[in-house]
């Protein structure tokens, strides 16, 4: 009888090491959960398995059209669209907002759940949470029991959105299922879709992650992705430039700016510096850009800097990163 890991969903397997579901022989009739999962959980020892969105985009096309669809949405690092959702799903939709404590709590919620409105996503209603601070889950359960048609609610979103932690916070504070997801700032952790017994009436299904397209994660070593990932409060950083200027952010991006005043969004653990001169960096590509008064600059994944004037720039990042402007979020 074939047996699913309860970490990430794979099929376990004991024929290939190199294949997702892996577990030892001897281990495989009283495994729960594979052995890469084993190693996430205990040694932070993340092995990449490669999958592409057609795996994600087949999963949400069979969800039956009366289940409800909890669709999850990293605050942080918003996408640029939602079109995968819009076009393949048709089911009733409850928009969560995840990670409130990762942005700065001056910024009012009101602003956030009116800003994905210019998402034109058919929803039935959205809610602003945080797992790290177990903040409104009471309120999102309640959502949940109010929208939900049938005893089925598929948790769907891009990876790294918070899916999965979401889930294990609402097994540990609602039900009696034991049952943990294996989570991990890296992509694609859950691989397959995990069915988790909520309550008598309720099942919770966990999807794997959609691959944001041109997220700067698919470029960058583990060591250095760890750095980009907020783990709390953004302190935003602010600077007036007057003169032909330089802002780096480590090895990672370089803006080229003459006449603007902006505040960037992005983790803290990351070095930032401002020169007067150019530094060349030949592992950066270099695009033109035009930034409006009130918009941000989002480079996909690393976070986003708001503009307070016009101004065409010089943005360089690695090769394949996405940048995108879009209305300013603060």
């Amino acid at each position: 009888m074939d047996k699913k890991c309860t970490g990430c969903g794979a099929l376990l397997q004991h024929y290939n090491d190199a294949l997702e579901g892996y577990i030892d022989e001897t281990k495989y009739e009283t495994a729960t959960i594979c052995e890469r999962c084993f190693r996430i959980r205990n040694y932070g020892d993340y092995k990449c398995i490669i999958k592409d969105n057609n795996t994600f985009i087949n999963i949400i096309k069979k969800i039956d059209s009366k289940d409800l669809v909890v669709l999850v949405m990293d605050l942080f690092n918003l996408p640029e669209n939602l079109n995968v959702f819009t076009e393949n799903i048709k089911n009733p939709i409850l928009l969560v907002l995840t990670k409130r404590d990762i942005l700065p709590k001056i910024i009012y919620e009101e602003r956030l759940l009116e800003y994905v409105n210019n998402y034109k996503l058919n929803y039935k209603d959205k809610i602003i949470v945080s797992s790290n601070k177990n903040y409104n889950f009471d309120n999102l359960l309640d959502k949940i029991n109010e929208y939900k048609t049938s005893d089925k609610v598929h948790v769907v979103g891009f990876t790294n959105a918070g899916k999965s932690t979401l889930i294990n916070k609402l097994l540990y504070n609602y039900s009696d299922n034991v049952v943990n997801i294996t989570t991990s700032m890296l992509p694609s952790t859950t691989l397959n879709s995990i069915e988790i017994k909520f309550s008598d009436n309720m099942t919770i299904i966990d999807t794997p992650g959609l691959l944001q397209e041109g997220s700067i994660e698919d470029y960058i070593d583990v060591k250095t992705l760890k750095k980009i990932v907020p783990k709390k409060e953004i302190r935003p950083i602010t600077y007036q430039v007057k003169t032909q200027q330089w802002i780096y952010v480590e090895d990672l991006l370089k803006l080229n700016l003459k006449d603007n005043n902006i505040t960037m969004f992005i983790s803290n653990q990351l070095d930032v510096c401002r020169l007067f001169k150019n530094k060349e960096n030949p592992e950066l590509n270099e695009i033109e850009i035009k930034v409006k008064k009130n918009e941000d600059l989002v480079i996909t994944g690393l976070g986003f800097i708001k503009f307070t004037k016009d101004e065409t720039i010089k943005v360089s990042v690695l090769k394949g990163v996405k940048v995108f402007t879009r209305k300013s979020l603060v």
